[in-house]
Parts: C-alpha cells; sequence; structure tokens
C-alpha cells in the first residue's frame, strides 16, 4: 500500500514531465516507423546532439527566469556579442581559455545590466529584454559591420579538443549540457535558490514578507541567464569555426517553445528542469523526423506551433493554470 500511494504521489507531482516524456516517446516511435533506415543508425543522434546542447543549456537556464514571473527575450543577442568578445580575443592570439571567461562575464554582465533596470527601475521585462534584443544586435552590427570572423585556427586546438570535439562518435558539447542541467537541477530543486525562484514567482509581496530578498534572488537568474547565454556563444563560434554577426539569432522563439512545452508556464511559481529537457529533444529531433519521413522544411514550424498548442492544453487539464480559465 505505501509503494502504491508513493507511486501515485509521484506520478500526481510529476505528471506533466511524464505526459511530455511520453509524447517524445510517441514522437520517435513515430519517426522509427516513418524511416527506419535513418532512425536506426546512430548517425542521426550524432549529428542532432552536435547542436542539442545549445538548446538544453539555454531552455534549462530560462526555467529560472520563467519561474520567478520574469522572461528574457534579450538572450540570441547576449550570446553574439559574446561570442563576438570571445572571437576578437582569440583572433588577437590571446590565450582562448582567457577569451572564454571574458565572454561568459560579457554575458553575465548583460544579464545583470537587465536585472537592475528591471529591479530599480520596476521596468517590464518584457518590453526591457526585447528592447535590449534589438540595442545588443544593432551594436554588433555596428562594431563589425556586417563581417564575420574566422576561427578555424582554433580547430584542433585544446580549447576546442575540451568543449566540442568528439569521445569516439559521441559529442562532447553533449557532456557539458549534461553538466549545465546536473548544476540547474541541483539549484532548483536542492537549493533554496529554486525555492525562492518560485517563491517570487507565484506571490510577490509574500515571498517579501518571508524575507526574501527578491531583488537578490531576480539579479541571480538574470546573471544565470546571461552566462548561460555567453558559454553558448563560444560553443558556437567552435562549432562553426566563425563567428557572425548573426550568431544566436534563431534561438528565441525555440528555446522559449522548449521551456514553455517542457512545463513551465508563463505566470510562474512552477517550473520544471527535466521537463525543459524533453521540449529541447522533442524540438531537436522534430526537423530531422519531419524531413525523414518524406514531409518539407516547410511543415517544420507548423508542427512546432501545433505541439505548443497542445502542450497548453495539457498544462490546462493538468491544473497549471493559475488563473483557472
Amino acid at each position: 500500500m505505501m509503494k502504491n500511494r508513493f507511486l501515485r504521489d509521484f506520478i500526481n507531482k510529476r505528471k506533466i514531465e511524464i505526459a511530455i516524456g511520453l509524447v517524445f516517446f510517441i514522437m520517435m516511435i513515430v519517426f522509427i516507423i516513418a524511416n527506419p533506415v535513418v532512425f536506426l543508425n546512430y548517425r542521426v543522434y550524432m549529428a542532432v546532439f552536435t547542436t542539442l546542447p545549445i538548446l538544453i543549456i539555454l531552455s534549462t537556464s530560462m526555467v529560472f527566469v520563467i519561474a520567478s514571473g520574469e522572461i528574457d527575450l534579450s538572450f540570441p543577442s547576449i550570446i553574439g556579442i559574446s561570442a563576438w568578445a570571445f572571437a576578437i580575443i582569440a583572433k588577437a592570439g590571446v590565450n582562448p581559455f582567457l577569451a572564454l571567461i571574458v565572454a561568459i562575464i560579457v554575458g553575465s554582465f548583460c544579464g545583470f545590466l537587465n536585472s537592475l533596470l528591471i529591479t530599480n527601475l520596476g521596468l517590464s521585462s518584457l518590453v526591457l529584454t526585447l528592447g535590449m534584443n534589438f540595442l545588443l544586435r544593432g551594436l554588433i552590427m555596428i562594431i563589425t559591420g556586417g563581417k564575420g570572423i574566422s576561427l578555424a585556427f582554433l580547430r584542433n586546438t585544446e580549447i576546442f579538443s575540451i568543449f566540442t570535439d568528439k569521445i569516439g562518435i559521441f559529442p562532447i558539447q553533449m557532456l557539458w549540457a549534461i553538466g549545465f542541467v546536473m548544476i540547474n537541477w541541483f539549484l532548483f530543486y536542492r537549493h533554496k535558490f529554486g525555492g525562492h525562484v518560485c517563491y517570487i514567482g507565484d506571490n510577490l509581496m509574500s515571498a517579501r514578507e518571508m524575507g526574501i530578498s527578491v531583488n537578490k534572488v531576480m539579479v541571480s537568474t538574470f546573471v544565470l541567464m546571461g552566462a548561460s547565454s555567453g558559454f553558448v556563444g563560444v560553443l558556437l563560434c567552435l562549432i562553426n569555426n566563425q563567428f557572425w554577426p548573426t550568431t544566436g539569432d534563431g534561438y528565441l522563439l525555440i528555446v522559449l517553445a522548449a521551456t514553455f512545452l517542457g512545463g513551465t508556464p508563463t505566470w510562474g511559481g512552477i517550473g520544471t528542469i527535466f521537463g525543459a529537457i524533453m521540449g529541447s529533444l522533442i524540438l531537436g529531433f522534430l526537423e530531422t523526423g519531419i524531413i525523414s519521413s518524406g514531409l518539407t522544411g516547410f511543415y517544420t514550424k507548423f508542427f512546432f506551433g501545433l505541439i505548443l498548442i497542445l502542450a497548453l492544453i495539457s498544462h490546462r487539464f493538468a491544473g497549471l493554470n493559475k488563473k483557472g480559465k
């Protein structure tokens, strides 16, 4: 009886994560049936694992921001400006590991600046970070003149081997993503920081009355997102052997979709790291599966939208709709 009660409690607490896990499992079964030649070949998984870590790192970090009741739309440009900082420093002949540290500091500072304007001036995170996204991207274009920086000289170097090489056939960056997941999981579920984030997102005034340093927690969530974006900027430079002024573009909607799809609702107070991972896996494999199934790439956004809408409906029936509408 105790085992049955434990199982029921576990399923009730994790029903969204279980549901999204089943969606991923069913999706992969469909893709395997549609094209077993492709999806029973390990190469397709290794190909997806090359870029999937980017989505996993960003979506699991975004969980903290959204669970706190805020949102960050500036991270694509933070990725870009951090990648630019890494590229120009490495190109100048400076130790690329130092360039990596500078890139993470740049990303963290951008996140800190966002949080400072939100907490001290009471600005809307939605509008502010959207504006910051345009501002930083415009700054990158102005500084670079729209020209990229070749980083082919970093290939086969130590930094490349550590962050974006392969162990046999397995992309190393996937191990870094797993490391990020473990850190974020610990912070969200096993550290008071995660609890404070959810308290703030659920009821800001109550969180203040409980003695939680709201501003400090908010700053930490945006700095975490900025640092993650800075690290991702370096990974993209190493994966592509190139910095482009558009580095980071294209990740905004897919990261938000992975986070929402995974069961982190838009209104704050609730978040799930595992759900963000599953959302990333679904979106990471979706385009490959669609094309392998014989459909054109034009169907990708259609299915992205369909899955996201179905996820919102599942949130409603799972009781995650805070307003109960």
